[in-house]
């Protein structure tokens, strides 16, 4: 099967709204211009309920069907945020932002949603409601976190809940998707290093912070290699160092930064004591303190079992069994649909974006083939789910 029919007739309108969201690309909480226009659009399709400003500035569109005696409700989640990005793909619709760039595809993933959604209150051809939600702050500012907080699922009860992301060098009119962890922790770890200052010809009469620093690169890096099953995925990666200011002078402190990934909540909470413990016994063995802040932004994304089976059954159907691929492996980026996988049963699958630059890079450029693979996903995702 291919996609569905209705998504021809929209397809100029939609691939015209993406690319206008292209060209106008807004970061973290910032998407007004973005949120108003998704309001707007909900709107003119006839969803029943809009409400604007859940989480500061997302958006939640509520459709009924024609029928509730389900009385069940599932959510379906898109991201609306760009990246601090100068964009270089050269497109007709590029960046006309500098410095913002959407270079990983929630541009494509708002269109495709909010395609699904003017067909869904069109047709009304489901048992029960779903409720669309557009995120804002995806890229580091925990939007869904935010949204959850605000009330979402309080105001807004969900059976389920599924999100979508496109997957560069995935072949269009693909899908992959797999159980289990599919996304990786996000935290973030600053340390610094306290000794004390001196001259530069006179390392006697200081502490040295800086081999210190060198001390702990290298024993840092053994929390992954040496204290964790070498089964189980995760990075310790420190990626800024400053200290100084001048050639002649030892300095008095050192700050490191750098982040941690993990596909376990019990692997993030070993790897979280062991670099505690390394930061203080090793700068204590140099005669310095050593001080560690580990601020966690994301959890694991873990796609829960049953939700998973039910959502490559409608990729299945919209491109046929063959072009659904259920063995995805895992990935160490993050995503903070984390958040509402942990509060509602759901799951995240992956369509193809077809020969693409990687996702984060200045030459990414969302392929608007994907807009009719995706809505068709999502509609036929509530008729298997919401069936008459």
């Amino acid at each position: 099967m291919a996609v569905e029919n209705w998504v021809s007739r929209e397809i100029a309108l939609l691939t015209e709204f993406r690319r206008d969201l292209h060209m106008n690309p807004e970061l973290l909480y910032d998407v007004e211009r973005t949120a108003a226009n998704v309001a707007e659009a909900l709107r003119a399709a006839g969803v029943d309920e809009v409400v604007e400003g859940i989480g500061r500035t997302g958006v939640v569109g509520v459709i009924r069907g024609q029928s509730n005696t389900s009385g069940r409700t599932i959510g379906l989640r898109a991201d609306m945020d760009a990246l601090p990005i100068d964009e270089a793909t050269g497109k007709p619709w590029a960046s006309l932002v500098p410095g913002k760039m959407h270079a990983c595809g929630h541009d494509g993933h708002t269109t495709m949603l909010l395609g699904a959604a003017r067909h869904l209150a069109e047709s009304r051809a489901f048992d029960g409601t779903v409720l669309v939600i557009f995120q804002p702050a995806e890229e580091g500012g925990a939007g869904a976190r935010a949204m959850i907080e605000d009330g979402l699922f309080r105001r807004w009860p969900c059976d389920e809940v599924y999100g979508m992301h496109n997957r560069p060098n995935l072949p269009v009119g693909q899908f992959t998707i797999a159980p289990g962890p599919i996304m990786a922790s996000v935290d973030e770890v600053r340390i610094t290093v306290e000794g004390r200052g001196g001259h530069a010809a006179k390392p006697h009469t200081a502490i040295d912070p800086l081999p210190v620093t060198a001390a702990l690169i290298q024993a840092l890096q053994t929390v992954t290699s040496r204290s964790i099953d070498p089964m189980d995925s995760a990075v310790v990666s420190l990626t800024t160092v400053h200290a100084g200011n001048a050639f002649n002078v030892i300095p008095q402190s050192v700050a490191l930064t750098g982040t941690v990934r993990a596909l376990r909540e019990e692997v993030r909470n070993h790897i979280e004591a062991q670099l505690a413990q390394m930061v203080h016994h090793i700068a204590a063995g140099f005669g310095a303190e050593g001080r560690l802040e580990y601020i966690r932004h994301y959890p694991v994304t873990v796609n829960h079992d049953h939700e998973t089976t039910l959502a490559a059954a409608a990729a299945q159907e919209v491109a046929g069994v063959e072009n659904v691929h259920l063995d995805m492996a895992p990935m160490l980026g993050g995503e903070d649909f984390s958040f509402m996988l942990n509060e509602v049963p759901g799951a995240m699958i992956n369509v193809g974006n077809g020969p693409s630059a990687d996702l984060h890079n200045p030459g990414y450029d969302f392929n608007d083939e994907v807009i009719a693979w995706g809505c068709s996903f999502w509609t036929t995702l509530v008729r298997q789910r919401l069936p008459l």
